[in-house]
């Protein structure tokens, strides 16, 4: 359970990003470039603006920027990073699209979609972050998959990752739903904080969702009914990827090596060290939204997902397979290969790796 109320931690995750900014870019100078001056005048930015989640599915970001890890990247290069939080990733695609935001932490659908609202040009995948780390969590009533009929369940967000993961699933199992609400299971897309707020209510019967939140409704009394990695080969599933605006990538390509060299740094941080990540994730949280996650709940969160900086491109693939099953996704979208022509750009990220004596990540 959060040390603070979950209500204060939902409602302030998209407004106390600058209380977090404050504290960890203390020497941050934002840049007031609009993005067509970014574009006539690349050498004028001064901040790589960097989206992520506050979840346990996104510490390489968290403890990237609690550690210092970016400001160390970017600095030589005179720029500063400035964070912004989002629940999920419909939300930082449309910021990306917006031009208000350069780089972000994302799941791979989001990812998807962002590549084919866009017809393949608007986004580079650069990187890999995470995998693993979502389940199905229900009432302890709920022991079958027939117990799901009629039930109430939150995803995060309609087509976020765990969203077209649970229909997929559904779907699989032969329950049916639709976007519009309708079929054997009625989902209600909403925040991760008012999921959990609404199951504690009794007003939800559960959700799929990403750590920490897993943990969180485990800590409530829920019971894991669906294990996502138990659905993939090995467990492996992308999770978390990095993508950059493609404009942003093609103008500054400094900048984004250096903030990729920051991203590694992190996720070394938290394999050599995961009790040092595990506070810097939770002192993140409690600079951006005034609560933390108790002991039990960090560690058990940090034992279900695997952090690197490998993109996992064949699962993405699949996941786009499932996406385009369940009517999320126009097949149109995909390339004749069944693939994703240009969305991966990890020249960058495998100069930084070479540069530190790490193998290469294939695409």
């Amino acid at each position: 359970m959060l040390t603070s109320t979950r209500s204060r931690r939902r409602l302030a995750v998209t407004t106390a990003v600058a209380a977090l900014a404050a504290l960890v870019l203390t020497s941050c100078s934002s840049s007031t470039a609009t993005n067509d001056e970014t574009s006539a005048a690349p050498e004028a930015v001064t901040t790589v603006r960097v989206g992520f989640f506050p979840n346990i599915t996104h510490a390489p970001a968290l403890v990237g920027i609690q550690q210092g890890l970016f400001k160390s990247a970017l600095k030589p290069l005179g720029v500063t990073l400035t964070p912004t939080a989002f629940n999920a990733g419909p939300d930082a695609v449309t910021a990306l699209f917006a031009g208000s935001l350069d780089i972000t932490y994302i799941g791979p659908n989001p990812t998807i979609n962002a590549y084919v609202e866009s017809g393949g040009d608007a986004v580079r995948v650069i990187a890999g972050a995470a995998s693993g780390g979502a389940a199905l969590v229900v009432r302890s009533d709920i022991k079958t998959v027939a117990d799901l009929k009629g039930k109430s369940i939150a995803t995060p967000q309609l087509g976020n990752t765990q969203d077209v993961a649970f229909r997929y699933w559904l779907s699989e199992q032969g329950l049916e739903t639709t976007v519009e609400g309708g079929g054997d299971v009625l989902i209600k897309p909403q925040s991760n904080g008012e999921g959990l707020a609404a199951f504690s209510a009794g007003d939800i019967d559960g959700a799929w969702v990403p750590e920490p939140w897993v943990s969180e409704y485990v800590k409530v009394g829920a019971q894991v009914l669906v294990d996502e990695a138990t659905l993939w080969d090995n467990g492996d599933f992308i999770t978390t990827n990095v993508i950059v605006r493609t404009e942003f990538l093609e103008q500054h390509p400094d900048i984004v090596k250096a903030f990729l060299e920051g991203h590694v740094a992190a996720i070394e941080s938290i394999q050599n060290d995961v009790e040092g990540a595990k506070a810097a994730v939770n002192a993140s949280l409690q600079a951006l939204t005034g609560s933390s996650l108790d002991a039990d709940v960090t560690d058990r969160a940090f034992k279900n997902v695997k952090f690197g900086y490998d993109p996992l491109v064949s699962t993405l693939k699949l996941s786009a397979s499932h996406a385009v099953a369940i009517g999320l996704l126009e097949q149109s979208g995909i390339d004749n290969a069944g693939g994703f022509n240009g969305l991966y750009d990890l020249k960058l990220l495998n100069e930084v790796l070479v540069a530190k004596g790490l193998a290469e990540v294939i695409g």
